[in-house]
């Protein structure tokens, strides 16, 4: 049986495109991707429909394509995206900070879509939604077809955090922002104490642990990052990373490689924040002892909250132009090259990101 589209309730608005949006659809592991023609949405009161100008491929991306995460198909991947609002539906949508969008502004979005009435979204913990919806991990139907950013467009739910974005920004600083640099800010707060004076070791150097350690050093901390790849510590430097004289009162887990070996390392009172997905071979043993005694915090973060992802773009915006975040993508291709990017992602050497552009 085929796939049944079925039209969300309520009061749609329809909009027909002109010339027809395009989506690369992922159908499975092993399988190439496949461009369908997207010739109109059905923009609900709280929607928004995005043309995108610069898409960037995640490591989730990867990991998804390569059958090593579960996923619904088909699937339009693709979370890290920068775009320009083309239509807004009859109820209209407000930013992050409360000001009604219009159209042409150029904006980022959250990867998350949450209810804001559930008692996790009540409580601040909107990444992990009662109803929950991501971009580029939903399977598309129910919710049209424009649901991940490997494609022309995105529509973009109510319930999504849009944050406008400056014109001057470079796109390859704008497109992974509202994933990795947010989930790096998001693991910052989520250590609960002051930078200033700090020291922060930092495990894994991409793109997730690079942001860390430039918000870090940016805030008067010192920084020291680990990773195998010296071409990736070498790159740490110029993201504020010099090294550490003690141990470290902060550390951060950006690989999923290295959890034991943070919460061993970490100082007397110290924090531990394991970020992102924690892909360690085999489950960690936890030395319960070490962790009392040594008054340690373990913490945990996955994605981000909506403010957390307009105080990255703010960084990004103001302190963070200190930091080469535009060379984080190494390279750039047509949206129609996707199953060859993806590739060269997953490839030793590759860069932090590969852009896509619609062609």
């Amino acid at each position: 049986m085929g796939t049944v589209l079925v039209r969300p309730p309520g009061h749609r608005r329809d909009v027909v495109l002109r010339p027809a949006a395009m989506a690369m659809v992922w159908i499975g592991e092993g399988h190439s991707h496949e461009m369908i023609a997207v010739p109109g949405v059905a923009l609900g009161d709280g929607d928004a429909l995005v043309a995108v100008e610069m898409s960037t491929i995640c490591s989730s991306d990867v990991h998804t394509a390569q059958g090593r995460v579960e996923a619904p198909v088909p699937l339009v991947l693709g979370h890290e995206s920068v775009g320009r609002v083309i239509a807004i539906g009859d109820g209209g949508v407000l930013d992050a900070a409360g000001t009604p969008l219009r159209i042409g502004d150029r904006v980022v979005w959250s990867v998350t879509i949450s209810c804001r009435s559930c008692d996790r979204c009540s409580a601040g913990l909107t990444q992990r939604c009662r109803t929950l919806g991501r971009y580029g991990h939903d399977r598309i139907g129910g919710h049209g077809d424009l649901t991940g950013c490997f494609g022309s467009h995105v529509q973009l739910r109510a319930g999504t955090t849009i944050v406008r974005v400056p014109e001057t920004l470079p796109a390859s600083v704008l497109a992974p922002a509202s994933c990795a640099t947010a989930t790096a800010w998001a693991a910052v707060a989520r250590a609960r104490r002051s930078l200033d004076g700090a020291a922060v070791r930092i495990h894994g150097a991409d793109l997730v642990g690079l942001s860390i350690a430039a918000i870090a050093a940016e805030y008067g901390a010192s920084v020291e990052v680990l990773d195998p790849n010296p071409a990736r510590r070498a790159l740490a430097a110029r993201f504020g990373a010099t090294g550490i004289a003690r141990d470290p009162d902060l550390v951060f887990e950006a690989s999923g490689q290295a959890v034991a070996e943070a919460i061993a390392g970490v100082a007397v009172g110290g924090t531990v924040v394991l970020v992102g997905r924690a892909r360690a071979a085999e489950p960690v043993p936890v030395d319960a002892e070490r962790i009392v005694q040594g008054l340690v915090t373990i913490a945990g973060v996955h994605d981000c909250t909506g403010p957390e992802l307009a105080e990255a773009i703010a960084f990004l915006s103001g302190r963070g132009r200190a930091y080469p975040f535009a060379d984080a993508v190494g390279a750039v291709r047509p949206l129609t090259e996707l199953d060859d990017a993806l590739a060269a992602a997953s490839a030793p050497g590759a860069p932090l990101r590969i852009g896509l552009v619609p062609g």
